[in-house]
């Protein structure tokens, strides 16, 4: 559904742009014109390690966390949480029916019977929902021994539980833990296209992904609070973030950073960086007043999950389009760029697009709530 705003709330300008920002990185890694040519920045990992690509995901995760914050503190005081579980609740449910809606449309052939069951979006929304109704029912205290029972819960069950038909706990692709408990909730036909076997959202990396949101939550809480000097809050972020990040390398050692797996340390490692990251917009934009190159992002922050489904939509119509009987890329990129060079502009075109689209509903004051 969509609403028009006639009054914009007071909100951090600085979250919008952490979030546009993730967006468009969002969309620049996802629709290269070629994926065979590549830069290797903007390629994820091939397994273990974090490449700046890896990064984005759980920097979105992490805003999901952060946004929780924002946007219930407020409304606790005027609404029931049976009410506002329920409205998450269904925003949820949207968000895990898009990308299936959009395989139907995009693949009829294959039907429900190979319909890809986990996703990014249907990840971002049962973090959302599980973040929301651990915002909304417990403490921060209770949060932070959740967070660190996530991480060290998960690393006990891929580490050291035994695989069912394996017979030893490993980190392998297809054979660890949480592959065999997707093929064996979902099947085979409901996984990652391209294996069938393991997919990168699965089920149980689920229990590391919320910990991103909680981490999220509490660096929002933290910046939040009314009681702390702007600078004293900045110089903790940075502090924590740089905390999480040695931690996470540290833990690195015996437990890789992955983002497949969503390792307990990669959620360290990223939570900590985007931690610095979300300080540095902070001090930046809202402490010393630095706006001017922030319109860009605020954008397609404003409409976040929107530009992210339009990245499905449009860039897969766009290929439809012939000129000349060749497709766009062939026509207006291809022939003038190197390989590798034709796939980024196509990608930046892409985002261009996107963010035209995004603008018109940003200047009508049009912000649709999913």
């Amino acid at each position: 559904m969509s609403e028009t705003i006639n009054q914009k709330p007071a909100r951090l300008l600085s979250l919008d742009v952490f979030r546009g920002a993730t967006i468009a990185a969002m969309i620049l890694v996802n629709d290269p014109g070629d994926w065979g040519h590549i830069y290797a920045p903007l390629e994820h990992s091939k397994w273990n390690g974090c490449t700046p690509t890896d990064l984005v995901f759980p920097f979105f995760l992490f805003m999901v966390g952060v946004s929780v914050v924002y946007a219930m503190e407020s409304k606790k005081a005027t609404l029931s949480h049976s009410t506002l579980i329920l409205k998450a609740l269904q925003r949820t449910a949207i968000l895990i029916a898009i990308p299936w809606v959009m395989q139907l449309m995009f693949h009829p052939d294959r039907g429900f019977s190979h319909l890809r069951f986990p996703g990014v979006l249907p990840r971002i929304a049962l973090v959302y929902f599980i973040s929301s109704i651990l915002f909304l029912k417990t403490s921060q205290k209770t949060r932070d021994w959740i967070f660190a029972g996530a991480l060290i819960g998960y690393f006990i069950i891929m580490t050291f539980i035994p695989v069912p038909g394996i017979g030893y706990a490993n980190l392998e692709p297809e054979t660890n833990m949480g592959a065999w408990i997707d093929r064996l909730v979902f099947t085979t036909n409901h996984l990652w296209s391209e294996s069938h076997t393991w997919d990168p959202e699965g089920l149980l990396g689920t229990l590391p992904a919320v910990a991103t949101g909680l981490f999220g939550i509490r660096v929002g809480t933290w910046l939040k609070r009314k009681d702390r000097d702007e600078n004293v809050k900045v110089s903790r972020m940075f502090a924590y973030g740089v905390i999480a990040v040695v931690a996470g390398l540290a833990w690195d050692l015996f437990f890789p950073i992955n983002k497949a797996l969503w390792t307990s340390s990669f959620v360290l490692y990223t939570g900590g960086l985007a931690t610095i990251a979300l300080a540095l917009s902070y001090w930046l934009i809202d402490v010393q007043g630095r706006k001017k190159f922030t319109y860009p992002f605020v954008v397609f922050g404003a409409n976040a999950i929107t530009a992210y489904v339009l990245s499905g939509f449009i860039p897969h119509y766009m290929g439809m389009l012939k000129i000349g009987g060749s497709s766009i890329y062939q026509t207006l990129f291809a022939p003038y760029f190197s390989p590798v060079n034709a796939s980024l502009v196509s990608a930046i075109f892409t985002v261009i697009i996107l963010w035209l689209v995004m603008w018109i509903l940003y200047i009508r004051k049009i912000f649709i709530k999913i």
